[in-house]
């Protein structure tokens, strides 16, 4: 699936804007953090040419990363457990819930063995309203890994990572080698952002860390680890300012104790921006809430980053998003193009209790 079909139609769209891990949740009015915080969450892989899903592609276009069993999805949520063993959701909450057990694809704080080899892992943010930074852990250091993709896109290049910051809905595609690691190493991927409710961060490191997912280091590959990380991923398209007809600021606020944007709330009959396709517009996303976050997640089109607070945005930041993570007092800048439908679409915080309480907007793209 490409972007910028209208533009390409030879070849059915751009090929430097392909998708890769993208994922599906319920969005019913009122009821969104609920019902994904009940399990209706899916994970949906695209695969091209490129990011062919084959380690052993004879395609010299093929990137060869980690696949079959070795690409595996990894969707993180908290979640609390009523007396019974049942999940509780507290519905009455405005600000964010949060849960006292971390778990992966469903399971609370399980392990995984490995072969020593490649592992691609596609990472998500599940969680209702928890912010995480993740790093992997052995002993007491920190390891690397290739840090590959940033919601669901491939980076121009793997950039050398320690850590993974992850706002609600956010993805990233890390790399593990488990070569390096002797049979017997225990590995463990821990959370280190303090959060004590839905307001986000506290800006404190927990002490220790939390464990969410152990990795146990069982064996030797059966075949030939044939997978690799090139030095060169996928390309970008340029950013032609030129292209952009108006600027939009989006302020991100609270109005009377309800979420709001640009002190408006929620309304699904009007739309807040117009946008025609074949255009290109700056999309400015303000966080003037005071001291709360907010993931916001524009639906539709996927943007880039122009600035973050007036400076260049971080490497990993660089490439396509969708999810705009904004700490208190945040401005980010984002390069927003309309290709392909006209229709109407949603933009919201992707802390679900607060979209739930009316922090959305409808925005249309129109002929």
């Amino acid at each position: 699936m490409l972007r910028g079909y209208d533009q390409y139609p030879s070849t059915n769209g751009d090929p430097r804007e392909a998708l890769g891990t993208l994922w599906f949740h319920d969005h019913s009015d009122e009821t969104t953090g609920a019902n994904v915080y009940g399990g209706m969450v899916g994970l949906y892989l695209l695969f091209d040419e490129v990011d062919s899903g084959d380690e052993n592609d004879p395609n010299p276009k093929a990137l060869r990363l980690p696949s079959g069993e070795f690409d595996v999805p990894l969707v993180f949520h908290d979640v609390q457990f009523d007396s019974g063993g049942y999940r509780f959701f507290d519905a009455l909450e405005p600000n964010g819930v949060l849960g006292d057990k971390y778990c992966v694809n469903g399971k609370v704080q399980p392990y995984f063995q490995v072969a020593r080899r490649k592992y691609r892992f596609r990472m998500l943010n599940g969680s209702v309203a928890r912010i995480y930074r993740f790093n992997l852990v052995n002993g007491r250091a920190n390891e690397a890994f290739s840090y590959i993709s940033n919601d669901g896109n491939l980076l121009p290049a793997p950039l050398s990572f320690k850590s993974v910051q992850l706002g609600g809905a956010e993805r990233a595609d890390i790399v593990i080698d488990f070569s390096k690691y002797p049979i017997g190493t225990q590995l463990f991927l821990v959370n280190r952002l303090e959060q004590v409710d839905g307001r986000g961060p506290t800006g404190k490191l927990l002490a220790p860390p939390a464990q969410i997912l152990r990795f146990d280091v069982v064996r030797d590959p059966a075949q030939p680890d044939m997978s690799r990380v090139p030095a060169a991923l996928r390309e970008l398209p340029p950013i032609n300012l030129a292209e952009s007809v108006r600027t939009r600021v989006f302020e991100f606020n609270r109005n009377n104790g309800a979420w709001a944007i640009n002190g408006e709330l929620w309304n699904w009959r009007i739309p807040k921006a117009s946008p025609k396709r074949g255009t290109a517009e700056i999309w400015e996303l303000r966080n003037t809430s005071g001291n709360w976050w907010h993931p916001i997640h524009i639906h539709f089109e996927e943007g880039r980053i122009l600035t973050r607070n007036g400076v260049k945005p971080a490497a990993h930041e660089a490439g396509r998003k969708d999810v705009y993570l904004l700490a208190p007092g945040d401005v980010v800048r984002v390069f927003m193009r309309f290709r392909d439908f006209v229709g109407k679409y949603a933009m919201h915080c992707h802390n679900l209790t607060h979209e739930d309480h009316a922090m959305m907007l409808r925005w249309d793209i129109v002929p």
